[in-house]
């Protein structure tokens, strides 16, 4: 595979809820080319997806919308068991919601990522996946949609007609079929941040990924997922964007971005 010289870097954000404040959104923007806002589902209210709008757009930071499960109680992380027609309307609702905030403060959507639990079973089931990306399609089939590299999700953003990034991540494990170790594995985050940089570009450059059974699995990087809320998120951004850089790699959201 050849060696990436470009590549996103996006980040979920706007995951605060009413007097509640999650996320190091304001300091991380600076080190990111895309951000995920949520839609209010499992996080996120009017007022914080206006607010991280604004912020995006400041920064000149392409903005997607960040659908999960209704859910707030566990940040749309918990599995539920919803039909591809569910996640058809959940996913137009939540959509509209953000693209109507997005356009009122006079910018554009440039793309769609499901989050949490959404994000896991789309990435697996045909069926879900297929309804996430008509939803896609039938309300801006001009956005890119964000999904786990090599899963059923891109599939179906590619067969449908949409543009695709296949989703890799930094701080996250990888398992032989090359799905993502669940979080409620003992090794499903990587905490050390020179393994995680070090992941990121053998990614990029080789294609490739170490999944936690020792074996090597090919993946495709157009995107790097950045976790904004860890203790040592803003440290890791800083470090991750310096490292790419050195490394020669073009930091951009890829096409159709943001217009102010």
């Amino acid at each position: 595979m050849p060696k990436t010289h470009s590549v996103d870097l996006n980040c979920d954000m706007g995951e605060s809820f009413g007097a509640w404040t999650l996320g190091h959104d304001a300091a991380l923007l600076p080190f990111i080319t895309s951000a995920n806002i949520a839609c209010g589902f499992h996080a996120g209210d009017p007022a914080v997806m206006k607010a991280t709008v604004r912020a995006a757009l400041r920064h000149n930071v392409a903005i997607g919308a960040h659908p999960g499960l209704p859910d707030l109680v566990g940040f749309g992380r918990r599995n539920m068991d919803i039909s591809a027609e569910e996640a058809f309307d959940m996913t137009v609702y939540q959509l509209g919601a953000l693209a109507a905030v997005t356009r009122a403060e006079g910018g554009q959507l440039h793309h769609l990522k499901p989050h949490g639990a959404l994000y896991n079973m789309a990435a697996t089931n045909a069926a879900l996946a297929e309804a996430i990306a008509e939803a896609v399609y039938k309300v801006q089939p001009e956005l890119t949609l964000y999904g786990l590299a090599g899963s059923e999700l891109t599939k179906a953003g590619e067969k449908i007609g949409l543009r695709t990034a296949h989703e890799v991540f930094a701080d996250r494990t990888y398992q032989a079929n090359g799905t993502l170790t669940q979080r409620r594995q003992p090794d499903a985050l990587i905490t050390n941040a020179e393994v995680a940089i070090a992941q990121v570009l053998r990614m990029m450059q080789a294609g490739q990924v170490r999944t936690r059974q020792g074996t090597d699995v090919a993946i495709r990087a157009d995107t790097v997922c950045l976790h904004g809320d860890g203790a040592h998120a803003l440290e890791f951004a800083q470090r991750l964007h310096a490292a790419l850089r050195q490394a020669g790699v073009l930091l951009q959201a890829g096409p159709a971005a943001n217009a102010q």
